[in-house]
């Protein structure tokens, strides 16, 4: 199914906003990542430059690329090549905010998963279920008497 640059831009932008605040935030990052290398590679969204991330992790100061699709803009990790190639713009710039959207994260994922071809199922990072242990009845013994 063909989308628009419009439809699949407000669908990351719903991702994007829901795997903030994510319990396992992980597949929701990779779909977005997957999507934006997707709409770079057939010409639908534009590398802008390099940002200095505003929350690095272990090191003082991390960059991150700036990605253009349509009227939204997003962030994702840049690639060597991209340093080389890219302009730095230095600071984030706080007051610009991307356009609000009414989608739901379901029609979002589901927007962006028939876009890719990337889904929960084939997600190998995607993890395993806790196992739950069989009840086991405490043992009591006798007041003096050895466990062992």
């Amino acid at each position: 199914m063909e989308y628009s640059t419009e439809e699949l831009s407000r669908a990351l932008f719903v991702v994007n906003r829901h795997a903030k605040t994510a319990p396992n935030p992980k597949f929701l990052y990779t779909l977005k990542k997957k999507a934006l290398d997707k709409l770079i590679h057939e010409g639908k969204a534009k590398k802008c430059g390099l940002h200095y991330s505003k929350n690095p992790k272990n090191s003082q100061q991390r960059s991150d690329l700036l990605v253009s699709v349509g009227d939204y803009y997003f962030h994702i990790p840049p690639t060597k090549i991209d340093f080389e190639k890219l302009p730095h713009l230095g600071e984030l710039n706080e007051s610009y905010r991307n356009p609000k959207t009414h989608l739901s994260l379901t029609r979002a994922k589901q927007i962006l998963q028939s876009y890719t071809g990337f889904n929960e199922a084939t997600d190998d990072n995607k993890p395993h279920p806790p196992t739950t242990k069989k009840y086991q009845k405490p043992v009591f013994k006798k007041l003096g008497q050895s466990y062992f």
